[in-house]
């Protein structure tokens, strides 16, 4: 049985975009194909908890191979999504040099297959702040029904 979820999102007004790609693009350094968020729909600088979506698209590069004639969305690129939420936090609520780039994935889980035409709710939490190392819990959700967890440990590069 999946853990409880990190944010209540009956709490979230899920129709009220706090940030979109490119308010995300001011936090986070990542562009084009590799940009991961679409959108923030929750942020609390105080505590750091984070809810934000992705919308998996047919027209995504790795659609046509990953795999053909049944797209899933690539395993990869959640834990790139989570650890861009993690980012996303942190970035706004600490000042490090750089950007927080990823360090590490620990207690990854896949619990459902995410195709094209899905939205991703994803929500983070931190768990340690350190001067040079965060770590956050993430949790990605398509339709109520969680679809990932992890620990993202991200570093200041």
């Amino acid at each position: 049985m999946p853990p409880q979820p990190l944010v209540d999102l009956s709490t979230i007004d899920m129709s009220q975009v706090l940030a979109d790609r490119e308010a995300i693009a001011q936090i986070n350094p990542q562009r084009y194909e590799f940009a991961q968020l679409d959108g923030i729909i929750a942020f609390n600088p105080e505590t750091g908890e984070v809810v934000g979506y992705r919308d998996v698209r047919d027209d995504e590069f790795w659609v046509r191979g990953h795999i053909p004639g049944r797209p899933v969305f690539p395993g990869a690129l959640m834990i790139e999504a989570a650890a861009q939420l993690v980012s996303y936090s942190v970035m706004n609520r600490t000042q490090g040099e750089g950007f927080l780039g990823f360090g590490g994935v620990e207690a990854a889980k896949f619990r459902g297959a995410v195709v094209p035409g899905q939205r991703i709710i994803m929500m983070g939490k931190p768990l340690e702040t350190r001067r040079r190392r965060h770590v956050g819990a993430t949790q990605a959700f398509v339709d109520g029904k969680m679809v990932f967890e992890g620990t993202i440990i991200g570093m200041w590069v």
